[in-house]
């Protein structure tokens, strides 16, 4: 059994299902090796999206995904999307192929120091040097990338401990006994060699893969933690609840939280992977005018969401009481310190909070729903005016229709996709993927992707502005190849617009923010997929019946809305 072998099975024991790669000649025996062991392999056409659609598959299961790039440039292509994963708290596995042991520094092919360069940007780094290692390895691996606060880890895997003895023996120029060294110089060398082949291939036949897999931990809550947040919440008249990604770590209960929630009866705010977790029409749940929630309210509850540009630094609380529940130290104080802070899971904590304490006056929360209706009137409004092009706002909310439950929306993009977090209301725990807090476009084929592999049952929608579309369109290369029926909605207004729009009325400068109208979808039927452009709200309309029909015939599509230009969110770059 070689290395790739090896790696292959740990994968396998780890309940690992997909792995995605670009191909490498450095790690070819790890793919190899997992298909034979029928681990379903995605090879991509960029390595970047390896590593997106690992977060995917880890955001959606709760097993860590795994990516298999090769050395060097296969490495450095995927650092976006690892620092992604860092910053959104994702875990996952990145194995990356390196030089020969032997070689290391000597100048081989792709060989730079990938260690400094991961490991700022990862949970854990390590490098494998010999073959009866990789078990070990790749076993802590998963475990530091579940424990604690969730992120990505990584694992350089030397060529020559990923292939087969002989064959690596045989690369080294190593001689049989049979050929003996000509000189003293040849026998140096060929003691050298032997050594180093010994040192990395002894032990090898005896791993051991019946190890038990440790028991993942992370910071727990007291019963006397629920108590005091429960007393709080028995004095509070305005009581809100922020519930974020921090608190989806674990999707196998993201059902059993939604009830927990529901119980608790408080007027709740969702965001990143929270989106979609009370479902389309909740009486709690609120979608407009957080800032003016929070400056009404008397006690607030972070759950699993700090207090960064999203909640303006912590000034939209100021004076407040507030409690704030997380796994990561740092996020539960960042930037104000809680009244309580509660260094715990935010999913568990919330699921016995709800045990304890339930809220129970319709007055508040009548209040907040009254503001939620008059902004969704003025939306209405907004989205009844006419402009040149399809009407965003007026796009999204036909499109809201023609969903049905069974969706999972991945958003990638500025100003079309925040347009979209106004009007589409995710139907269902887990049923909304963003980028998270760093922001990053480029994320929608790759989490696409693992988001249909996960979930083949369900209609996967990227909503796509017209420039992060461009990061990653020749991924329908890869949908085609791979039968996956992604559906993408490209909102096309041939701008920059959320940078374009602020750059214009301060540097009075359209510099480097226009685009075309460009034909979108034909790239996709260039791979097979399909596609269409429209221009009005009618075309758009049966563009997408056509679409879900072509993905049910497992054809993925392509829908390139040319849409009108919009103030709708002027003044949104945040700072």
């Amino acid at each position: 059994m070689n290395g790739g072998e090896i790696i292959a099975k740990v994968l396998q024991k780890q309940g690992v299902k997909f792995l995605f790669t670009l191909c490498g000649g450095h790690v070819s025996p790890i793919f190899v090796g997992a298909e034979n062991l029928g681990i379903r392999v995605i090879d991509t056409r960029h390595e970047v999206t390896t590593v997106f659609a690992a977060d995917a598959v880890s955001r959606l299961t709760g097993i860590p995904g795994v990516a298999v790039v090769t050395a060097g440039p296969g490495l450095t292509n995927t650092i976006t999307a690892v620092k992604n994963a860092y910053l959104a708290q994702s875990p996952l596995v990145l194995l990356g192929g390196g030089a020969a042991t032997i070689l290391k520094g000597r100048g081989s092919l792709q060989d730079i120091d990938q260690m400094s360069l991961m490991k700022p940007n990862v949970k854990w780094a390590s490098r494998i040097t010999k073959v009866k290692d990789i078990v070990h390895i790749l076993e802590k691996a998963f475990r530091v990338a579940q424990e604690g606060i969730p992120g990505p880890v990584f694992v350089e895997c030397p060529i020559d401990t990923l292939f087969g003895e002989e064959l690596v023996r045989e690369w080294y120029g190593a001689k049989s006994k049979e050929e003996p060294p000509r000189n003293f110089q040849e026998r140096v060398l060929q003691w050298y060699i032997n050594r180093h082949a010994k040192r990395l291939f002894e032990g090898k036949d005896n791993v051991d893969f019946n190890q038990a897999l440790e028991i993942i931990t992370y910071p727990a809550h007291s019963a006397n933690d629920v108590a005091k947040v429960a007393a709080k919440l028995k004095s509070a008249k305005k009581p809100l609840l922020l519930v974020g990604s921090g608190a989806m770590m674990n999707p196998q209960k993201a059902n059993e939280l939604a009830n927990a929630v529901a119980k608790l009866g408080i007027p709740v705010y969702l965001s990143g992977m929270g989106r979609g977790l009370l479902g389309k029409e909740s009486n709690l749940q609120m979608r407009h005018k957080r800032k003016d929630a929070i400056k009404d309210a008397d006690l607030i509850i972070l759950a699993g969401v700090p207090n960064d540009f999203r909640l303006d630094y912590g000034n939209h609380i100021g004076h407040r009481p507030y409690v704030s529940i997380n796994r990561s130290k740092e996020d539960l104080n960042k930037n104000k310190r809680p009244t309580i802070g509660i260094l715990a899971d935010p999913q568990d904590f919330l699921i016995d909070l709800a045990k304890e304490y339930q809220y129970i006056d319709a007055t508040w929360i009548g209040k907040l729903k009254q503001r939620d209706a008059a902004r969704e009137q003025n939306i209405d409004t907004q989205a009844a005016e006419r402009c040149k092009g399809i009407n965003a706002l007026k796009l999204f909310k036909t499109l809201e229709t023609k969903l049905h439950d069974n969706v999972i929306l991945v958003a990638d993009g500025g100003d079309f996709v925040a347009t979209a977090a106004y009007t589409l209301r995710p139907s269902a725990p887990l049923s909304w993927l963003d980028p998270g807090v760093f922001g990053t476009l480029g994320v929608g084929a790759g989490f696409a992707l693992g988001a249909k592999l996960v979930f083949p049952e369900k209609d996967v929608f990227i909503i796509w502005g017209d420039g992060s579309s461009g990061y990653s369109l020749m991924e329908y290369d890869t949908f085609v190849r791979h039968q996956l029926p992604v559906i993408s909605v490209i909102g096309n207004d041939a701008c920059w617009t959320q940078i374009a729009r602020d750059q214009v009325e301060f540097l009075k400068s359209s510099c480097a923010v226009n685009l075309a109208h460009s034909n979108y979808e034909m790239i996709g039927k260039a791979f097979g997929a399909d596609g269409k452009r429209v221009e009005t709200l009618d075309e758009f309309s049966i563009a997408v019946d056509e679409a879900k029909q072509s993905s049910k015939n497992g054809i993925p599509y392509i829908i390139n809305a040319i849409i009108g230009k919009s103030e709708f969110r002027k003044g949104s770059i945040s700072m």
